[in-house]
């Protein structure tokens, strides 16, 4: 059997972002495995400029890495108490594509955040959205990185042994999830 194809989803396009670490750190612990980290930076969903143009090339990617990956992570902030626009924008460009890319799809969501909840409300409601696409969600252990900025050494690996270990038994679960 090939080594598994794991994609990761940052609710965030900063590249020091720390759910964009969080899930560098998902992947490492996932390995072995081919990691792709997906490019979010779309144009905002609009149903002209998909009547006029069609589906633009980067969220058709997207739709195409989503389908090829055998798992698929996802990390997201939390901003004014949900998941950002970026993420909610990419899900809606995803859900005009062709075929159901996300369906039956292993997915493990998590969150980092500066607030102590560490996303939970926004992992919550990134569930939700899921919901429509019906992939196989896994339902823990729960990854709320709360204060994320203090979670990472200066090389992007997590500080906590806890997170750590909880990172590293959901991607146990993921890949078993995936078959591997």
């Amino acid at each position: 059997m090939s080594e598994p194809i794991l994609l990761g989803l940052s609710g965030s396009l900063r590249q020091s972002a720390t759910n964009r670490k969080l899930l560098r750190e998902a992947a490492r612990l996932f390995e072995p495995g081919t990691f792709v980290e997906a490019d979010l930076n779309l144009p905002l969903y609009d149903g002209d400029l998909e009547d006029g143009e069609g589906i633009p090339e980067p969220v058709q990617v997207l739709a195409d890495q989503i389908a090829q990956a055998h798992a698929v992570i996802i990390s997201t902030p939390e901003y004014n108490k949900g998941p950002s626009g970026v993420l909610k924008n990419a899900l809606d460009w995803v859900s005009r594509t062709e075929g159901r890319p996300w369906a039956d799809k292993p997915v493990a969501v998590m969150s980092a955040a500066a607030g102590r909840a560490g996303g939970e409300r926004a992992q919550m409601i990134l569930r939700s959205y899921m919901v429509p696409f019906q992939p196989r969600i896994l339902q823990g252990p729960e990854i709320h990185l709360a204060s994320s900025s203090n979670e990472f050494d200066e090389q992007g690996k997590l500080l906590s042994d806890r997170y750590e270990n909880s990172l590293r038994s959901l991607m146990q679960k993921l890949r078993a999830e995936a078959g591997f």
